[in-house]
């Protein structure tokens, strides 16, 4: 190519445009000068969109970096708690094997420990308090005279060799056991307050009753206390702290003591004597919790699995040379039970991240149509002057990098330190996925604006719409049907989709209906006398740019804002509900104060009834051991409840069980001599009343009386449990009848309780009753403690700080709405200014253009949201977040749902206000000085 046209494609820059300068025509000057870098000069031009820009790249990146590692953490302190709080001994690995009869040593018991230290991990070690090893021989019963002797059964002695013992007792008398004399007595050491318990002394030789061999001698040669019984260190070993008070099988059951005493490594070969051929070797192996992460859960199971029955047991016992060596653990189980937990809670821990991520695109989405509306004339003037669509699109690729990816970096890195945690995988996608869609949200609308332009397609949006619906649809059809995933399966996609999709729906028919309807009110307000009220509704009406509608993506943001967080606060409202009836049904009230083995005070219930906060209360009477005579098999043991007719009725209506009338238990005169004149009234169970019989005699402790069928009730609130034969008489007549009664052994009351203040109350009222004599609870305490679950308190914690994202992100949508838009709203008051508008009118014109949309997104979002909790409701576990099992199912509850949809309509509200009266003016000003241009 020849001539002035090879000229100009030679000096073409590499996207098809012509540097600036002498390009046509004539001969190139010679100080023509290098072209400025695109970026640079681009960057310069606009520095707040581009301090705007990185600051909602590095604000998303940061969302998306800290979440994931949020979750990861609330995982592993939920699964580090689950495992503490079932306390040392089922999370320990517990290995036996018998002794080496002639050949034991502890030196041969240390060798199998370091053995057995040496193949834990990598991913599971040995917790700080270290293991415990040593032989131990069953019990036998000492027949020495004067021993502690309840109902009749001689005190039980076990020996223990323990390796670690000098570490934790001290010797508080005599001295430690050495090697025994050839036939003479072994020598212990017991502990103090067990020597106390079965009156062993110092110097005392104890004898063994008769075996299947001889009775055998040992000498206390020595006393010890142990430094602090409740180290981790004497998990199952309580009976050599103190002396431990254990029934017999026998009916009736008959108590005796157990304890245990400590030998020296001289008398191992006696221990089989002792224990009669019951001696085992054990090594106890703790394993280390707070280590353990919930990501490497079925890893560790399997590295648990393979040194319990697998390779490294296998190796373990050649090693150790004892082929009998057994592993037992309670751990496989408990990681089970943990994963099950985990993947129960992770559906609902996901709805909340879903919704922040869908209005965060959304967000993306405006931010990118602003900024091509504004830039759309520069980009097809360059199109024109001959650029190539990939060229700009590229060019505009990298001005976005140099924006984004610093302000990406620093996010993730920020969130790395604020959330320290082992795992980055997650970190790194979620980060990675942030930035792209930051990255690419403004290339790929230049893309689309640059495209030969083609005509209305409002068939192609009603299919999108179309099939939007049908996916909605098929979600909440499969997720009623099947209910959530089972535990194991991970996070249930379509229950966290399914929200969002009802969101989406929403957002497009509203999309269709707002326009109408807001026109309608337009024209209304046409009519009156004011022009704000039409002008601002007639703005909302239509669309901005041109176009004849209003943007359906920050309608889809709100909605998507509102319905996520009316469906998932619905969801822990119902959580808190449901623990309160959980709680409520298991005390039988909002607190409970019962003597098992006695009975009430008379100033101890006046007094707990006087409690501010109490709203009612009820003495109650139990007895499980009485018997109703007449029955079809003659004689039925069961569980009486004596109450005040009107206020336990009163406590059965609250709690939801059985609930009856008060009056049905009115009556029953009784006679002097302790025999009722007339039967007294009776609610029974309904195995009883399908008898078909109306009058028993029921016999209690406390005396007789004849009980006639006054109704059925399916359970009582004094026996939530019971699953014999409940009988609830009236307390006026039964307490005439029957003065043995005595006083009350429960007190049962509704209103708001604090558990401290209540035992308070009950050491005050008995100051000399022993530890146990009374059992206090409160629903507040048992709530909180079912709620304290790290698991559940990670799952809200994530739901409510995905919600504030989401409700931030909602807002700059609006925010961006306002900007797009404020070209137009500009000149539109520039002009009234001049034609004699006050600013507060102006004010109020940019709320009534905004607040149709807020509005609209509050509705429809709560719509939306109830939606959802009616359509997918029935097919929520909430057994893991209550904290204990639970029907399947939430209930649509109004408040939640209207606290979302309201309190984002007023955060919108504000931040429409603030953004009229910061920038408002200044766009008013700026117009009138330029001159409407447009």
């Amino acid at each position: 190519m020849t001539g002035p046209a090879a000229t100009n494609a030679e000096r073409r820059t590499p996207d098809g445009t012509e540097p600036p300068g002498n390009a046509r025509g004539g001969a190139p000057s010679r100080a023509v000068p290098a072209p400025a870098p695109w970026v640079r000069t681009r960057l310069r031009a606009t520095p707040l969109a581009t301090l705007l820009g990185a600051a909602l790249a590095f604000v998303a990146v940061l969302l998306s970096a800290a979440l994931p590692r949020a979750e990861d953490r609330g995982a592993d302190q939920a699964l580090r708690s689950f495992l503490e709080s079932r306390g040392p001994s089922p999370t320990s690995l517990w290995v036996t094997a018998p002794p080496r009869f002639g050949n034991q040593t502890p030196k041969d018991l240390d060798e199998v420990l370091a053995a057995l230290v040496s193949r834990t991990g990598p991913l599971f070690g040995v917790a700080p308090s270290g293991p415990v090893h040593g032989s131990s021989a069953d019990a036998r019963g000492l027949a020495n005279p004067g021993l502690a002797s309840p109902d009749g059964v001689p005190p039980q002695l076990s020996l223990y060799h323990l390796r670690e013992a000098a570490g934790h007792v001290r010797l508080v008398e005599g001295r430690w056991p050495g090697a025994p004399e050839p036939g003479g007595p072994i020598p212990i050491v017991l502990s103090q307050s067990a020597a106390q318990s079965i009156g062993a002394r110092l110097g005392m030789v104890l004898e063994s009753t008769a075996g299947w061999s001889e009775p055998l001698k040992a000498e206390v040669v020595g006393l010890y206390a142990a430094n602090d019984e409740a180290d981790v260190y004497w998990t199952d070993l309580a009976c050599l702290t103190h002396a431990c008070l254990s029934s017999t099988a026998s009916r009736p059951p008959r108590n005796y003591w157990q304890t245990a005493g400590l030998i020296g490594p001289d008398s191992l070969d006696r221990l089989g004597e002792w224990g009669q051929g019951n001696v085992r070797d054990f090594w106890r192996i703790p394993v280390d919790t707070g280590n353990l992460r919930a990501d490497q859960l079925p890893d560790t199971a399997a590295e648990i699995a393979s040194y319990m029955a697998g390779p490294t047991a296998s190796r373990l016992r050649g090693e150790t040379h004892r082929s009998d060596l057994e592993v037992t653990s309670g751990l496989p189980e408990l990681f089970t039970q943990a994963k099950a937990r985990r993947q129960a809670a992770a559906p609902l821990a996901a709805m909340g991240p879903a919704g922040v991520a869908g209005v965060a695109f959304v967000v993306f989405c405006l931010a990118a149509a602003l900024t091509g509306d504004r830039r759309e004339s520069e980009l097809r003037l360059l199109l024109a002057r001959g650029g190539s669509r990939a060229g700009i699109v590229r060019r505009l690729l990298a001005e976005s990098a140099v924006t984004v990816l610093p302000a990406a970096a620093l996010a993730t890195a920020l969130a790395v330190a604020l959330l320290p945690t082992p795992r980055v995988a997650g970190t790194v996608l979620a980060a990675s996925a942030a930035t792209l869609v930051t990255l690419l949200a403004f290339p790929v609308r230049a893309a689309v604006l640059l495209s030969p332009r083609r005509g209305p397609g409002p068939r192609r949006r009603l299919v999108a719409e179309l099939l939007v619906l049908a996916a909605t649809a098929a979600a909440v059809f499969e997720v009623r049907s099947r209910g959530i995933s089972p535990a194991g399966s991970g996070v249930d996609p379509l229950l966290v989709a399914a929200p969002l999709l009802l969101a989406l729906c929403g957002g497009l028919l509203l999309a269709r209906i707002q326009p109408a309807l807001v026109g309608a009110l337009a024209r209304a307000a046409g009519r009156g006398p004011g022009l704000v009220g039409f002008l601002g509704l007639a703005r909302a009406a239509r669309g901005t740019g041109g176009t004849s509608r209003p943007s359906v993506l920050p309608l889809v943001a709100l909605l998507l804002a509102v319905t996520t967080g009316g469906f998932g606060a619905t969801v822990l409202t119902s959580v808190k509900d449901v623990r309160h009836e959980v709680v409520r049904q298991a005390i039988g009230g909002d607190a409970q104060i019962a003597a098992p083995n006695g009975t009430l005070p008379a100033s101890l219930t006046k007094a707990a009834a006087a409690l501010p906060g109490v709203r009612s209360s009820v003495d109650v009477w139990t007895d499980d051991n009485a018997f109703l005579v007449g029955t079809k098999r003659g004689t039925t043991q069961v569980t009486v409840v004596v109450a005040d007719p009107a206020a336990y009725a009163e406590l059965s209506r609250a709690v939801g069980r059985g609930p009856f009338d008060p009056a049905v238990l009115a009556g029953g005169a009784p006679a002097p001599s302790g025999t009722s004149a007339a039967p007294v009234p009776a609610l029974v169970s309904g195995d009883l009343a399908a008898e078909d019989i109306t009058s028993y005699l029921l016999r209690m402790d406390a005396g007789n009386i004849q009980v006639t069928v006054a109704g059925v009730i399916d359970g009582t609130p004094a026996r939530p449990g019971a699953k014999s034969t409940t009988v609830v008489v009236p307390a006026g007549p039964v307490t005439a009848a029957l003065p043995k009664l005595g006083l009350p052994d429960r007190w049962y009351a509704l209103g708001s309780f604090d558990q401290h203040r209540l035992d308070e109350l009950v050491r005050a009222a008995d100051p000399a009753a022993p530890a146990g004599s009374y059992r206090v609870r409160t629903g507040s305490a048992e709530a909180a403690a079912l709620g304290s679950d790290p698991l559940q308190r990670s799952a809200e914690r994530l739901f409510w700080a995905a919600l504030a994202g989401a409700a931030g992100f909602a807002v700059l949508a609006v925010l961006l709405t306002l900007v797009r838009a404020a070209p137009d709203r500009a000149a539109l008051l520039a002009r009234l200014r001049t034609m004699g508008l006050r600013p507060r009118q102006a004010v109020l014109l940019i709320l009534t253009e905004s607040v149709p949309l807020a509005l609209a997104a509050a509705l429809g979002g709560a719509l939306a949201a109830a939606g959802a909790v009616a359509l997918l409701g029935p097919a929520v576990d909430l057994s893991t977040l209550v904290g204990a099992k639970v029907p399947t199912g939430i209930r649509l509850l109004a408040r939640p749902v209207l606290v979302q949809a309201l309190g984002l309509t007023v955060l919108v509200a504000g931040a429409v206000l603030a953004e009229a009266a910061i920038s408002g003016r200044r766009q008013i000003t700026t117009e009138l000085r330029a001159g409407d241009q447009r």
